[in-house]
Protein backbone atom coordinates (compact mmCIF):
# COMPACT_ATOMS: atom_id res chain seq x y z
CA UNK A 1 0.00 0.00 0.00
CA UNK A 2 1.09 3.72 -1.17
CA UNK A 3 1.57 5.91 1.96
CA UNK A 4 -0.02 9.57 1.65
CA UNK A 5 3.82 10.71 2.06
CA UNK A 6 4.77 8.74 -0.94
CA UNK A 7 1.80 9.46 -3.21
CA UNK A 8 2.36 13.77 -2.48
CA UNK A 9 6.25 13.42 -3.32
CA UNK A 10 5.82 11.11 -6.29
CA UNK A 11 3.35 13.55 -7.67
CA UNK A 12 6.03 16.69 -7.01
CA UNK A 13 8.55 15.25 -8.65
CA UNK A 14 6.42 14.54 -11.45
CA UNK A 15 5.09 17.64 -11.69
CA UNK A 16 8.57 19.22 -11.53
CA UNK A 17 9.57 16.86 -14.47
CA UNK A 18 8.79 17.83 -18.20
CA UNK A 19 5.68 16.93 -19.70
CA UNK A 20 2.12 17.79 -19.00
CA UNK A 21 -0.02 15.52 -16.37
CA UNK A 22 -3.81 14.26 -17.40
CA UNK A 23 -6.06 14.26 -14.33
CA UNK A 24 -9.72 12.50 -14.54
CA UNK A 25 -12.46 13.36 -12.28
CA UNK A 26 -13.57 11.05 -9.85
CA UNK A 27 -16.66 11.15 -7.83
CA UNK A 28 -17.62 8.13 -6.48
CA UNK A 29 -15.45 4.80 -5.50
CA UNK A 30 -16.44 2.93 -8.62
CA UNK A 31 -15.07 5.85 -10.64
CA UNK A 32 -12.07 6.09 -8.05
CA UNK A 33 -11.35 2.35 -8.75
CA UNK A 34 -11.66 2.36 -12.48
CA UNK A 35 -9.26 5.83 -12.85
CA UNK A 36 -6.63 4.36 -10.07
CA UNK A 37 -5.72 0.93 -12.39
CA UNK A 38 -5.27 2.86 -15.38
CA UNK A 39 -1.53 4.34 -14.87
CA UNK A 40 -2.85 8.27 -14.38
CA UNK A 41 -0.51 10.56 -12.68
CA UNK A 42 -2.68 12.16 -10.34
CA UNK A 43 -7.00 11.68 -10.07
CA UNK A 44 -8.76 14.62 -9.50
CA UNK A 45 -11.95 14.69 -7.05
CA UNK A 46 -14.62 16.91 -8.80
CA UNK A 47 -17.22 18.77 -6.51
CA UNK A 48 -19.68 18.42 -9.06
CA UNK A 49 -19.56 15.31 -9.66
CA UNK A 50 -18.99 14.01 -5.44
CA UNK A 51 -22.04 16.21 -4.73
CA UNK A 52 -24.17 14.80 -7.45
CA UNK A 53 -23.60 10.85 -7.39
CA UNK A 54 -22.93 11.52 -2.74
CA UNK A 55 -26.36 13.93 -2.06
CA UNK A 56 -28.13 14.00 -5.79
CA UNK A 57 -27.81 17.51 -5.25
CA UNK A 58 -26.17 20.76 -7.75
CA UNK A 59 -22.36 22.13 -6.99
CA UNK A 60 -23.74 25.34 -5.36
CA UNK A 61 -22.22 25.11 -1.94
CA UNK A 62 -24.88 22.60 -0.30
CA UNK A 63 -22.44 20.13 0.34
CA UNK A 64 -20.62 20.61 3.73
CA UNK A 65 -17.00 19.92 4.94
CA UNK A 66 -18.03 16.87 6.52
CA UNK A 67 -19.75 16.14 3.44
CA UNK A 68 -16.64 16.33 1.27
CA UNK A 69 -13.96 15.27 3.82
CA UNK A 70 -16.02 12.23 3.81
CA UNK A 71 -16.05 11.88 0.29
CA UNK A 72 -12.21 12.74 -0.27
CA UNK A 73 -10.84 10.18 2.48
CA UNK A 74 -12.65 7.14 1.19
CA UNK A 75 -11.17 7.94 -2.56
CA UNK A 76 -7.35 8.64 -1.22
CA UNK A 77 -7.78 5.70 1.21
CA UNK A 78 -9.11 3.24 -1.35
CA UNK A 79 -6.61 4.12 -4.73
CA UNK A 80 -2.79 4.38 -5.02
CA UNK A 81 -3.19 7.39 -7.18
CA UNK A 82 -2.27 11.06 -5.36
CA UNK A 83 -5.27 12.86 -5.72
CA UNK A 84 -6.44 16.89 -5.27
CA UNK A 85 -9.23 16.98 -4.15
CA UNK A 86 -11.78 20.37 -4.52
CA UNK A 87 -12.00 22.35 -1.12
CA UNK A 88 -14.09 24.72 -2.98
CA UNK A 89 -14.13 28.23 -0.65
CA UNK A 90 -12.41 26.38 2.46
CA UNK A 91 -15.97 25.98 4.24
CA UNK A 92 -15.84 29.31 6.23
CA UNK A 93 -13.74 31.94 6.94
CA UNK A 94 -9.83 32.09 7.64
CA UNK A 95 -10.35 29.53 10.73
CA UNK A 96 -12.28 27.00 8.45
CA UNK A 97 -9.42 27.19 5.67
CA UNK A 98 -6.92 26.00 8.30
CA UNK A 99 -9.37 23.39 9.67
CA UNK A 100 -10.23 22.11 6.01
CA UNK A 101 -6.37 22.20 5.14
CA UNK A 102 -5.70 19.84 8.18
CA UNK A 103 -8.13 17.35 7.52
CA UNK A 104 -7.65 17.47 3.99
CA UNK A 105 -4.24 16.65 4.50
CA UNK A 106 -5.17 13.80 7.69
CA UNK A 107 -7.44 12.13 5.33
CA UNK A 108 -4.35 11.37 2.67
CA UNK A 109 -4.98 13.69 -0.18
CA UNK A 110 -1.86 14.66 -2.30
CA UNK A 111 -3.35 18.60 -2.50
CA UNK A 112 -6.55 20.88 -2.11
CA UNK A 113 -7.87 23.39 -4.74
CA UNK A 114 -9.57 26.57 -3.22
CA UNK A 115 -11.32 29.03 -4.57
CA UNK A 116 -11.97 33.04 -4.64
CA UNK A 117 -15.94 32.11 -5.02
CA UNK A 118 -18.23 34.18 -2.55
CA UNK A 119 -20.07 31.51 -0.36
CA UNK A 120 -22.52 29.73 -1.21
CA UNK A 121 -19.94 28.94 -4.50
CA UNK A 122 -21.05 27.55 -7.50
CA UNK A 123 -19.83 25.62 -10.52
CA UNK A 124 -17.52 27.01 -12.51
CA UNK A 125 -18.73 26.82 -15.98
CA UNK A 126 -22.41 27.51 -15.15
CA UNK A 127 -23.27 31.52 -14.41
CA UNK A 128 -23.87 33.51 -11.22
CA UNK A 129 -20.49 33.60 -9.89
CA UNK A 130 -19.30 36.45 -7.62
CA UNK A 131 -15.92 36.31 -6.12
CA UNK A 132 -14.27 37.81 -2.86
CA UNK A 133 -12.21 40.55 -2.75
CA UNK A 134 -8.38 39.12 -4.14
CA UNK A 135 -6.97 40.99 -0.71
CA UNK A 136 -9.24 38.06 1.50
CA UNK A 137 -8.16 35.61 -0.80
CA UNK A 138 -4.72 36.00 -0.36
CA UNK A 139 -5.23 35.49 3.37
CA UNK A 140 -6.96 32.44 2.43
CA UNK A 141 -3.64 31.16 0.72
CA UNK A 142 -1.47 31.88 3.18
CA UNK A 143 -3.63 30.14 6.00
CA UNK A 144 -3.69 27.30 3.98
CA UNK A 145 0.25 27.05 3.43
CA UNK A 146 0.70 27.90 7.13
CA UNK A 147 -1.65 24.84 8.17
CA UNK A 148 -0.10 21.72 6.14
CA UNK A 149 2.52 19.47 7.64
CA UNK A 150 4.14 19.00 4.86
CA UNK A 151 5.59 21.19 1.87
CA UNK A 152 4.46 18.43 -0.49
CA UNK A 153 0.58 18.63 -0.14
CA UNK A 154 -0.25 20.84 -2.70
CA UNK A 155 -2.30 24.00 -2.76
CA UNK A 156 -4.27 25.04 -6.14
CA UNK A 157 -5.73 28.47 -6.04
CA UNK A 158 -8.13 29.05 -8.11
CA UNK A 159 -9.91 32.14 -9.32
CA UNK A 160 -13.37 32.62 -11.03
CA UNK A 161 -12.81 36.48 -11.93
CA UNK A 162 -12.41 35.99 -15.30
CA UNK A 163 -15.94 35.60 -16.08
CA UNK A 164 -16.98 38.39 -13.92
CA UNK A 165 -14.28 40.84 -13.79
CA UNK A 166 -12.04 40.26 -16.55
CA UNK A 167 -9.00 38.48 -17.95
CA UNK A 168 -6.63 41.10 -16.35
CA UNK A 169 -8.49 40.83 -12.99
CA UNK A 170 -7.96 36.95 -13.20
CA UNK A 171 -4.47 37.09 -14.29
CA UNK A 172 -3.56 39.67 -11.35
CA UNK A 173 -5.52 37.52 -9.00
CA UNK A 174 -2.89 34.60 -10.01
CA UNK A 175 0.27 36.33 -9.20
CA UNK A 176 -1.22 37.38 -5.87
CA UNK A 177 -2.02 33.86 -4.48
CA UNK A 178 1.26 32.55 -6.36
CA UNK A 179 3.47 35.35 -4.09
CA UNK A 180 0.64 34.14 -1.07
CA UNK A 181 2.06 30.30 -1.14
CA UNK A 182 0.31 28.56 -3.85
CA UNK A 183 1.81 25.83 -5.30
CA UNK A 184 -0.58 25.29 -8.72
CA UNK A 185 -2.50 28.43 -10.37
CA UNK A 186 -6.31 27.83 -11.77
CA UNK A 187 -7.64 30.31 -14.04
CA UNK A 188 -11.01 29.21 -14.12
CA UNK A 189 -13.45 29.61 -17.39
CA UNK A 190 -11.31 31.33 -20.22
CA UNK A 191 -13.68 31.42 -23.24
CA UNK A 192 -10.82 31.28 -26.18
CA UNK A 193 -7.72 29.94 -27.41
CA UNK A 194 -6.08 32.78 -26.83
CA UNK A 195 -6.91 33.42 -23.47
CA UNK A 196 -5.59 30.11 -22.40
CA UNK A 197 -2.45 30.78 -24.29
CA UNK A 198 -2.11 33.88 -22.38
CA UNK A 199 -2.64 32.00 -19.21
CA UNK A 200 -0.53 29.12 -19.85
CA UNK A 201 2.44 31.81 -20.25
CA UNK A 202 2.01 34.39 -17.51
CA UNK A 203 3.48 32.43 -14.55
CA UNK A 204 6.64 30.50 -13.57
CA UNK A 205 4.56 27.93 -11.19
CA UNK A 206 2.64 25.26 -12.90
CA UNK A 207 -1.38 25.84 -14.25
CA UNK A 208 -4.09 23.90 -14.66
CA UNK A 209 -6.55 24.14 -17.31
CA UNK A 210 -10.05 22.82 -16.29
CA UNK A 211 -11.75 21.08 -19.50
CA UNK A 212 -15.53 20.98 -19.15
CA UNK A 213 -17.00 19.10 -22.19
CA UNK A 214 -20.01 21.29 -23.18
CA UNK A 215 -18.52 24.52 -20.84
CA UNK A 216 -17.57 27.70 -21.49
CA UNK A 217 -13.20 26.50 -22.05
CA UNK A 218 -12.37 25.38 -25.94
CA UNK A 219 -11.38 21.46 -25.89
CA UNK A 220 -8.35 21.21 -27.34
CA UNK A 221 -5.73 18.16 -27.35
CA UNK A 222 -2.86 17.06 -24.96
CA UNK A 223 -0.28 18.22 -27.47
CA UNK A 224 -1.72 21.39 -27.77
CA UNK A 225 -2.25 22.22 -24.06
CA UNK A 226 1.23 20.88 -23.70
CA UNK A 227 2.89 23.56 -26.34
CA UNK A 228 1.10 26.46 -24.75
CA UNK A 229 2.59 25.69 -21.30
CA UNK A 230 -0.19 23.92 -18.97
CA UNK A 231 1.43 21.51 -16.74
CA UNK A 232 -2.00 19.80 -15.30
CA UNK A 233 -5.27 19.24 -17.22
CA UNK A 234 -8.30 18.27 -15.50
CA UNK A 235 -11.42 16.76 -16.61
CA UNK A 236 -13.66 16.72 -13.94
CA UNK A 237 -17.02 16.08 -16.07
CA UNK A 238 -15.59 13.42 -18.26
CA UNK A 239 -16.91 10.17 -16.50
CA UNK A 240 -19.67 11.36 -15.35
CA UNK A 241 -20.95 12.38 -18.32
CA UNK A 242 -20.19 8.90 -20.09
CA UNK A 243 -21.58 7.48 -16.98
CA UNK A 244 -24.76 9.28 -17.45
CA UNK A 245 -25.01 8.37 -20.80
CA UNK A 246 -24.32 4.39 -20.23
CA UNK A 247 -27.03 4.65 -18.00
CA UNK A 248 -29.73 6.14 -19.73
CA UNK A 249 -28.77 3.85 -22.60
CA UNK A 250 -29.48 0.55 -20.09
CA UNK A 251 -32.37 2.05 -18.36
CA UNK A 252 -33.65 2.58 -21.71
CA UNK A 253 -33.29 -0.50 -22.89
CA UNK A 254 -34.54 -2.43 -20.09
CA UNK A 255 -37.68 -0.04 -20.51
CA UNK A 256 -38.35 -0.31 -23.76
CA UNK A 257 -37.08 -4.43 -23.88
CA UNK A 258 -37.80 -5.76 -20.58
CA UNK A 259 -34.78 -6.86 -20.98
CA UNK A 260 -30.90 -5.76 -21.12
CA UNK A 261 -29.84 -7.92 -24.36
CA UNK A 262 -29.79 -4.78 -26.29
CA UNK A 263 -26.73 -3.41 -24.67
CA UNK A 264 -25.23 -6.23 -23.20
CA UNK A 265 -22.16 -5.93 -25.93
CA UNK A 266 -21.25 -2.29 -23.80
CA UNK A 267 -21.63 -3.92 -20.28
CA UNK A 268 -18.11 -4.30 -18.02
CA UNK A 269 -17.38 -8.23 -17.53
CA UNK A 270 -19.16 -9.06 -14.11
CA UNK A 271 -16.47 -11.33 -12.89
CA UNK A 272 -13.73 -8.35 -13.90
CA UNK A 273 -15.80 -5.99 -12.45
CA UNK A 274 -16.28 -8.19 -9.08
CA UNK A 275 -12.24 -7.97 -8.92
CA UNK A 276 -12.18 -4.55 -9.45
CA UNK A 277 -14.37 -4.23 -6.22
CA UNK A 278 -12.04 -6.47 -4.28
CA UNK A 279 -13.93 -9.48 -4.07
CA UNK A 280 -10.55 -11.60 -5.37
CA UNK A 281 -9.34 -10.71 -1.47
CA UNK A 282 -12.98 -12.02 -0.19
CA UNK A 283 -12.49 -15.25 -2.46
CA UNK A 284 -8.89 -15.78 -0.98
CA UNK A 285 -9.80 -15.36 2.58
CA UNK A 286 -12.71 -17.76 2.14
CA UNK A 287 -10.57 -20.50 0.78
CA UNK A 288 -7.70 -19.73 3.77
CA UNK A 289 -10.55 -20.43 6.05
CA UNK A 290 -12.20 -23.05 4.71
CA UNK A 291 -11.57 -25.30 7.65
CA UNK A 292 -13.13 -22.82 9.97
Amino acid sequence: MTTATEKRQRLRERLAAPGMLTAPGIFDMISARMADRMGFDVLYMTGYGTVASYLGLPDAGLATYTDMLNRASAFALGTQTPIIADGDTGYGGLLNVAHTVKGYEAGGLAGIQLEDQEFPKKCGHTPGRRVIPASDMVKKIRVAAEARNSDDFLIVARTDARTSLGLDEALSRMHAYSEAGADILFVESPESVQEMEQIAGAFDKPVLINIVEGGKTPVLSREQLQAMGFRLAIYPGTAFLAMGKALEDAYSALLQDGSSAAVADRLYDFESFSRLMGFQAVWDFDKAHADD
